[in-house]
């Protein structure tokens, strides 16, 4: 399972031009689900995530946990894009649609994330705090 987590003071979600989900400040996650994730796979990395001390203490060090903040969740198999063969991603390495939306889904219970739509064309917009990006694997 791979995350791309970013810290945001602000983020939403289209789908067809309608907000399905908005948070303030926060995670944005893209997750992406491996054919070899399993349950225990997604619950360990939603508490991960949860724990991740990127947010600055009073003295300016990234220091503190997600506390009251949101996290707002993307279903995102393209992490699993492999190019290291030619210019066009394979993505074997990417968990069948129905396993990964399981996984995707069980993530987002753990990790107390709003989230996207899983498999749907969506627009994300958001503003990178920081800018704080971090590639998160288990």
């Amino acid at each position: 399972m791979r995350a791309l987590v970013q810290r945001v003071s602000g983020a939403s979600v289209r789908v067809e031009g309608r907000v399905v989900a908005e948070i303030g400040a926060g995670l944005v996650v893209l997750l992406g689900v491996g054919r070899e994730d399993e349950e225990s796979t997604a619950e360990g990395l939603a508490e991960k995530v949860r724990r991740l001390r990127i947010f600055e203490d009073e003295e300016g060090r990234m220091n503190e946990d997600l506390g009251e903040r949101e996290i707002l969740c993307v279903s995102q198999f393209t992490l699993y894009g492999d190019t290291r063969k030619g210019n066009r991603p394979n993505f074997l390495g990417a968990a069948e649609a129905g396993r990964a939306r399981e996984l995707y889904e069980l993530f987002c219970e753990r990790a107390k994330a709003q989230r996207g739509v899983f498999g749907a064309k969506m627009a994300v917009e958001l503003v990178n705090e920081g800018p704080v990006t971090l590639m998160v694997e288990a």
